[in-house]
């Protein structure tokens, strides 16, 4: 199975799933290609550290979203690829990329959603004051951070601790779990009822 990541940013999740594909973690799949829509990111060092083909496609060149979301389809489509995971990609797609890869979108917010949609999650919660914030691993709908629940795990602010420290301790978490999500996808072994994901 051919695996697209499309990121942003500097691209921890990237590594952490590529790390576990070289780990034999990800049986039967393959990072195919990196996709990202920032030229400089430092994600794509890390795909060139670990020779994994990446593409810098410009959304500066298209007029609308779709178009650009279009591009990145025939990219995708071309290359094979079975599933897409997105690891820190700072764009809303398209309804059209959606219905392209219907159930086949992954994505991880650093919060249990619905609570703390959108960017800068960790932050919002922090400031927020909650006792409780943890991840999220969603399938990609047409809202934002909205899409099907595979895993949540809960993980308790701690008492005086900074936002630097909870990123951190979140992050860990990410890496733990998105791993896990995409070999269960892989292993065929999700399947989506309604707004239910079970796993078999």
């Amino acid at each position: 199975m051919n695996i697209a990541v499309l990121a942003s940013g500097n691209g921890t999740n990237f590594e952490a799933v590529v790390r576990s594909a070289e780990k034999g973690k990800l049986r039967n799949a393959k990072i195919k290609i990196l996709i990202s829509d920032k030229e400089e990111s430092f994600v794509q060092k890390r795909a060139k550290k670990h020779n994994i083909k990446s593409v810098f496609v410009d959304p500066k060149g298209f007029s609308s979203r779709t178009l650009f979301d279009k591009e990145v389809v025939r990219i995708l489509r071309k290359e094979k690829i079975r599933l897409v995971v997105l690891a820190g990609f700072m764009r809303i797609l398209s309804p059209y990329f959606v219905k392209a890869f219907k159930n086949r979108i992954l994505n991880i917010h650093p919060a249990l959603l619905p609570s703390f949609k959108g960017e800068s999650a960790i932050k919002k919660a922090y400031k927020y004051g909650v006792k409780v914030t943890g991840v999220t691993v969603h399938f990609v709908d047409n809202d934002v951070d909205h899409g099907p629940i595979i895993f949540q795990e809960a993980l308790k602010i701690k008492e005086g601790e900074s936002p630097e420290s909870l990123e951190k301790r979140i992050h860990r978490l990410e890496h733990k779990l998105y791993p896990e999500a995409i070999k269960l996808f892989i292993q065929g072994r999700l399947k989506v009822r309604g707004r239910k994901v079970a796993i078999i």
